[in-house]
């Protein structure tokens, strides 16, 4: 009984997003080609190693959070078991 009150949201929620997601696609596919200028501007200067310096830190930055997070979880679930 359970798993169909789980099911049957789970299944609606599909059926609208599944015609979203086919749509998206279809309009991704109708764009022209445009290369992006921005992009080759940052690389031309040198400059795209400061972006995907500055992405990298963050990224590792909330990696990092995340680890501490999981810890502190885990010893607050310990000690709630004991």
């Amino acid at each position: 009984m359970n798993n169909k009150l789980v099911l049957r949201p789970l299944g609606r929620v599909c059926q609208l997003l599944l015609p979203l997601l086919l749509l998206t696609s279809l309009a991704f596919a109708q764009t022209a080609e445009v290369a992006p200028t921005m992009a080759d501007d940052l690389r031309a200067s040198g400059k795209i190693y400061v972006v995907v310096a500055v992405v990298a830190i963050i990224v590792a930055g909330l990696l990092a959070y995340l680890i501490s997070l999981d810890r502190k979880v885990s010893r607050l679930e310990k000690e709630m078991k004991s």
